[in-house]
């Protein structure tokens, strides 16, 4: 009996196989019977596995980057069956997201983030239930003053709580990944919760790294072929952490919920979730039967804004004390001018348009760091005729923000970090188009505001009361600046001493 069992399993897996082999015989040969002359140019497909054969999946930006050269600023390349169409170059990027923001306005959902997200929450949905997600998120984190006064208040206490983890090391080296992380997140965390966690919170820790870790394995080259293939999910094990991941994270977040509803005050809003709790019972009263103020939609959206609200600014910040650490001459110039229009005293954002070189050094870390290369995936709402190509509805474009921030016609020395690209003749602090690391138009991230008060009020801070060096034997040219590449482009692992400028400095 064992046998025959055996024997059928081999049978139904050998079918499973074939069928699957056929579907994608069938989706190949539909793909290429499909295509017009009016498609955009791109290196002809092999079938099942597309272009992978011309893609690293390890460094798939610039892969797409050498191959626009080869085809131009609108390209197609098929990333397993799936055709995509990349743009390049920063005056193509910006005729698709701005000027032509509403075609290009849709989300391509990927499998991994179909996984996630279900089609709820802010970053990864579309329809009625982006839109509402996103005009009361965008209306609620302003009412909690994000990216103004009430924000500026909230960073700098945690500013000193970060300075209070960094003199515990007295000036011997430390991976500055953890602390710089547990304080970025606690800002979203003031906003959303109400609160701030302390950085030995061990919920607190394991939400922060488990939420670090699933960004980068999302953008690992194993998920980039899951979502490719997504029938071998069950089998990939990264996939399988992933899910375990995310499961913890949702977890956590719905005993905080929990934990906000039992002593919610309708007439005392402490932050978000208390903001979504109060809508969500209002609606219920009205007796509007389909709503989007659910509870799934509330923790996928509180996920959404505690993952991207951490990593991308958590992310710049850690490039930013390395890159001060390589180019001490620069470190040299920010510190200076800090001391000199500061004083001794704190910064507030009110300093950023007297402190030109120190925001322009910003700006160029910003620019360098490059931290979401291939941006997030968008999709055509309609057909689309662009650049004299015809790009169907529901085609997934990638506009290539790596493409823009080191576009060689906007950029004058596009691959070597150089403040002066923000400065003018003046020294006053120059406006760059082509500046986009928040990407453009409908899609552009919610939080850009608060994100460049925290990069700002942190580093200025920082900068204003440390010292950055490598380790002692440490070169700067030992500093590498080769990415690590997931979803966000992270700096290599590195440790750094932040050395005390003195004691004279304010508590």
């Amino acid at each position: 009996m064992a046998l025959v069992e055996a024997l059928l399993a081999h049978v139904s897996t050998t079918g499973a196989l074939l069928a699957a082999a056929l579907l994608f015989l069938v989706i190949y040969i539909f793909s290429i019977s499909s295509s017009s002359p009016e498609d955009p140019p791109g290196p002809k497909p092999l079938p099942f596995l597309g272009n992978l054969h011309l893609l690293n999946l390890r460094q798939p930006h610039m892969s797409l980057l050498e191959l626009s050269k080869k085809y131009g600023s609108v390209f197609r390349v098929h990333f397993g069956p799936k055709k995509v169409v990349v743009l390049a170059g920063y005056k193509t990027v910006k005729q698709a997201l701005v000027n032509q923001a509403e075609e290009f306005g849709e989300r391509d959902i990927t499998p991994v983030f179909q996984d996630f997200n279900q089609g709820l929450g802010i970053v990864f949905s579309n329809g009625d239930n982006w839109k509402a997600m996103r005009r009361f998120t965008l209306s609620t984190l302003r009412d909690f003053g994000m990216g103004r006064k009430l924000s500026e208040q909230k960073i700098m206490d945690e500013t000193r709580y970060l300075r209070e983890v960094f003199e515990k090391f007295q000036g011997n080296p430390f991976d500055t990944t953890q602390p710089v992380s547990y304080a970025v997140s606690n800002i979203i965390s003031a906003i959303v919760y109400g609160k701030r966690f302390e950085y030995e919170d061990p919920k607190f820790q394991k939400m922060v790294d488990k939420a670090n870790k699933n960004i980068y394995m999302t953008g690992s080259a194993i998920i980039q072929l899951y979502n490719m293939y997504p029938a071998l999910g069950p089998w990939i094990k990264t996939w399988r952490l992933l899910m375990e991941n995310l499961q913890s994270i949702r977890s956590e977040i719905k005993e905080l919920v929990n934990g906000l509803q039992e002593t919610l005050n309708p007439l005392d809003s402490r932050g978000f979730i208390d903001s979504f709790l109060i809508h969500k019972q209002s609606v219920q009263e009205s007796g509007e039967k389909e709503s989007y103020f659910h509870e799934r939609n509330l923790i996928i959206t509180v996920s959404n804004l505690f993952a991207a609200g951490t990593d991308t600014t958590a992310t710049t910040l850690r490039w930013g004390l390395m890159l001060m650490a390589k180019y001490p001459h620069i470190q040299d110039r920010v510190q200076e001018e800090i001391d000199q229009i500061l004083a001794g005293r704190e910064p507030v954002s009110e300093d950023r348009k007297n402190l030109p070189y120190t925001d322009a050094v910003i700006h160029e870390i910003q620019r360098l760091a490059n931290i979401v290369p291939m941006n997030l995936p968008h999709m055509t709402s309609c057909d689309v005729n662009f650049n004299g190509y015809l790009i169907k509805k529901g085609t997934c474009v990638l506009p290539l923000l790596t493409s823009v921030l080191r576009d060689e016609n906007e950029w004058e020395t596009p691959d070597t970090f150089n403040p002066q690209h923000f400065l003018d003749e003046k020294g006053h602090l120059r406006k760059r188009d082509a500046f986009m690391p928040f990407s453009a138009g409908r899609r552009a991230c919610p939080g850009e505001g608060l994100a460049r008060m925290e990069l700002f009020l942190f580093f200025t801070f920082l900068l204003q009361r440390f010292r950055f060096t490598p380790p002692p034997g440490v070169s700067e040219d030992d500093l590498d600046l080769k990415p690590v590449v997931g979803l966000t482009l992270n700096p290599s692992p590195h440790k750094l001493c932040a050395i005390s400028r003195g004691e004279s400095r304010p508590n």
